[in-house]
């Protein structure tokens, strides 16, 4: 039986042309990404990614939708699936957290993002990561 790992990812949209994006710190994945993080033993993938965004931004989503996956095989033979959701309403107040500083950036301003077609192109909803001849290749699906 194939193991997994479920992660999610949201790119937030405040319907001005910006985005929030989260400067990670520590940890295994450091840089500058869209917030998200571990869906939890028994919870769904939605609510995972409500969870962590409030976590980590100070603010809880509204009708998160669903946009694509991207995946992955591990060093441990697993599948590492990232959940990736987009939303442009939510409420609270903005606030980082220890996983990293939270900030808006112009959209525009984003280079050299992979996974943005899944985001943005609804004819795209698979960003998938493979060995082929002991080399490493990616597609868009």
């Amino acid at each position: 039986m194939e193991q997994a790992v479920f992660t999610t990812l949201c790119m937030v949209s405040d319907g001005n042309g910006s985005v929030l994006v989260q400067e990670r710190v520590g940890g295994r994945w450091q840089g500058v990404a869209f917030p998200g993080g571990h869906v939890e033993p028994g919870e769904s993938f939605t609510k995972s990614v409500v969870r962590e965004v409030e976590e980590e931004t100070g603010y809880t989503l509204e009708n998160p939708r669903l946009c694509g996956i991207k995946q992955f095989p591990t060093d441990e033979g697993a599948r590492y699936v990232i959940l990736l959701y987009k939303a442009d309403r939510f409420r609270g107040t903005l606030r980082s957290s220890d996983e990293g500083r939270v900030f808006w950036v112009r959209r525009d301003e984003i280079e050299r993002a992979e996974m943005l077609p899944l985001f943005e192109d609804d004819g795209k909803s698979e960003f998938y990561c493979f060995a082929k001849d002991g080399e490493w290749s990616r597609v868009i699906l």
